[in-house]
């Protein structure tokens, strides 16, 4: 019989350590080192296998294995399966993460209810009762949905051996536990115990198992950095709660890109796809507006138009302010200081604001010209002339930059109905047909002069 083993483990970072501290040396965090049991006495061999019966690994070489790809599982959702990479894969663990509240179990169960596949969908939080009530509003009629309120894992997977499922969805990782620790559920060593054993059952059987995982107050998923580590995917659902759109994007993929991103629309029946986000990112006003400027942006493969708004005042306090609402602060600054430099604008006792519409965040480089724009407008009073898109970098030497796939970026604006767009002189475009005026600059002052005159 093995002796009962303990140890002590930071619940911030998950940091092993030999006996207690009251500081973590790690994560730097104080009073977060508990004491967890690591190795109960010996119990029989249980395996989270359908037959019940142990697997042994052998060795293959590897110009014998096969190179056909494997058919993933069509989860009739097209943002979901664009960020997976096409599906999702059998045998993968895809871990969700998101704030409370923000959708994660409404997108899940709404998926869980549209599939043709045998879905068991696992909750640890919520009641028979509360997830029937939730399931009438998302798509009343299911039939190969189950649903299971249990935390612990041996009675999940004797659950699984009765339903054969072709698809496990957790609600939430934190919830459950297993007999084999003894620890309370979300402590560190139940959530890698947990994992662990989700993960066996998964890659023996290749059932896709779908985890749900609570975020800290940082926006980081909750528990051992290693969680991340073990599953396959690692998907983050976010938005704001003062808007009704919401975005799925990947952090990790083993089996495909991580660009990619899903965007939803919060409706009173669930979440809805949006297919064409251009057109819900960019603002219906027919008369023209100062300090509004539409650039082409892309999120993976997918091209985007959304929408920069910026203000321009003087400062009223001693100190000018400088504030960006999903643009990177510190690049407007070193924009603000490229057109004070290069271009003669005297902006350095000006207020500027600067905000992205829809509530999404852009880091692509390609804004920038849209960003000078939109600050120029609003500083000058003078609306940029309707139709005109941007997408372009600036340099430190107040240079336009080429973008990578041009030719994207204008076939989205002409689909859109815009009439010219400013690129850079340096970018080489494929397209031999368009009905859309390209203006190639090189310099930003050939901007300024192009747009105010």
């Amino acid at each position: 019989m093995a002796k009962t083993k303990t140890a002590f483990f930071c619940q911030n970072c998950g940091t092993q350590f030999a006996k207690w501290a009251g500081q973590c040396t790690a994560c730097k965090e104080w009073n977060t080192i508990v004491e967890e049991v690591i190795q109960k006495e010996e119990k029989s061999d249980w395996r989270p296998t359908l037959n019940g019966g142990p697997k042994t690994a052998l060795s293959v070489n590897i110009a014998d294995i096969g190179t056909e790809e494997e058919t993933r599982l069509n989860l009739n959702d097209r943002e979901f399966n664009r960020v997976l990479g096409g599906g999702l894969v059998p045998g993968s663990m895809v871990l969700l993460g998101g704030e409370p509240g923000i959708g994660k179990s409404t997108l899940l169960l709404q998926i869980a209810l549209r599939l043709p596949y045998k879905t068991l969908y696992v909750s640890g939080e919520e009641s028979l009762k509360q997830i029937k009530m939730r399931a009438q509003r998302l798509h009343p009629e299911s039939e190969n949905c189950f649903i299971l309120t249990e935390t612990k894992t041996q009675q999940i997977f004797r659950q699984i051996r009765e339903v054969s499922p072709d698809i496990v969805i957790i609600d939430s990782i934190q919830t459950l536990h297993s007999d084999h620790i003894e620890s309370s559920a979300g402590s560190i060593s139940q959530i890698r115990e947990c994992t662990a054993e989700l993960i066996r059952f998964a890659k023996e059987t290749g059932t896709p198992v779908i985890l749900v995982g609570h975020i800290t107050k940082d926006g980081t998923l909750a528990g051992p950095k290693i969680l991340e580590h073990m599953v396959d995917t690692v998907l983050q659902f976010e938005g704001d709660r003062n808007y009704m759109y919401r975005i799925l994007r990947a952090l990790k993929n083993r089996f495909g890109s991580t660009a990619e991103l899903g965007i939803y629309e919060m409706q009173g029946d669930g979440l809805r796809e949006v297919s064409n986000p251009s057109e819900i990112l960019i603002s219906k006003h027919n008369e023209a507006l100062s300090g509004t400027a539409v650039v082409a942006t892309l999120e993976g493969m997918r091209p985007l138009l959304i929408e920069i708004q910026a203000l321009v005042s003087t400062a009223v306090y001693g100190t000018p302010q400088r504030t960006a609402t999903g643009f990177n602060a510190k690049r407007l600054n070193m924009l603000l200081a490229v057109l004070e430099k290069r271009a003669g604008f005297k902006l350095g006792a000006k207020d500027v604001f600067l905000n992205i519409t829809g509530g999404i965040s852009v880091d692509d480089p390609a804004i920038d010209l849209g960003v000078v724009a939109a600050v120029l407008s609003s500083n000058a009073d003078i609306p940029v002339e309707k139709g005109t898109c941007f997408a372009a970098e600036i340099g430190l030497a107040g240079e336009v930059r080429p973008v990578r796939r041009i030719d994207q970026r204008i076939l989205e604006a002409e689909k859109l109905g815009f009439t010219r767009i400013f690129v850079s002189r340096n970018n080489k475009i494929g397209l031999k047909k368009h009905n859309i005026l390209i203006s190639k600059v090189s310099k930003i002052e050939d901007v300024i002069r192009e747009l105010f005159g």
